[in-house]
């Protein structure tokens, strides 16, 4: 099993990066400790260090984003999943607890700016692909109860069932979400800007220490490229 960056999301970002986290044979707590609940918590507020503009579309780390989401389909209100997190800090409504991975990938994403995502391994039926689709990909988000598929032209992650994250990083579904049972997880990161390549950089290793140190599972790093497509997830 691969995951694969395919030619029409390069066609579209060819100087974007994707940092790449396998985190296999995961010991999942139900519930945060309290130091994760602390990084947590100092994470809602390093990410006002990035809310510089008095108008929040205007700053770089959401501008760069609501730029690439003009460049293929998307369902109306649509956004960037760091825009999500940041415009809750901004109105002092911090991220809060979900459960120790989700926490961690937060708070990393937080931390930096940049989107974080986590799937379920086990659940990924064929390779998992980050393109432009035909459309018409099932799909059902996190705490809805009805399919919603994709539309034609719509930048999506989809393995042979249908898709796994809408536009881009905007919405992931239920079907690989994580959950206290997951055992196997393929994170990501996400980077536009050719100018916060270290950034991207860094976050992956701020996130793949805390992995480590509090869910004991086992870390490869990977990062995604026009030159290096592809990685093997299983």
């Amino acid at each position: 099993m691969k995951f694969i960056a395919s030619d029409s999301f390069w066609e579209l970002f060819p100087e974007a990066e994707i940092g790449l986290i396998l985190f296999k044979d995961i010991k999942m707590e139900e519930k945060s400790n309290r130091e994760i609940r602390d990084k947590l918590d100092a994470a809602n507020e390093k990410a006002l260090d990035y809310l510089t503009k008095p108008v929040f579309s205007e700053n770089p780390v959401i501008k760069v984003w609501r730029d690439a989401f003009r460049k293929f389909k998307t369902k109306k209100g649509a956004r960037c999943s760091i825009e999500a997190l940041l415009k809750r800090v901004s109105k002092d409504k911090d991220v809060g607890s979900i459960n120790p991975l989700v926490d961690i990938y937060n708070a990393t994403s937080l931390n930096y700016a940049l989107p974080c995502g986590a799937e379920d391994i086990d659940k990924f039926v064929g390779d998992l692909k980050l393109e432009i689709t035909e459309g018409d990909d099932p799909f059902q988000a996190i705490g809805d109860d009805k399919n919603s598929p994709t539309l034609e032209g719509e930048l999506c992650y989809r393995d042979d069932q249908g898709a796994v994250c809408r536009c881009f990083n905007w919405r992931d579904g239920q079907r690989t979400m994580i959950t206290e049972q997951t055992k196997n997880a393929i994170l990501f990161m996400e980077n536009l800007d050719t100018e916060r390549k270290e950034d991207l950089k860094n976050a992956i290793n701020y996130l793949a220490e805390n992995l480590e140190n509090h869910l004991e599972g086992k870390v490869e790093i990977h990062f995604i490229t026009k030159d290096n497509p592809s990685v093997e997830i299983k």
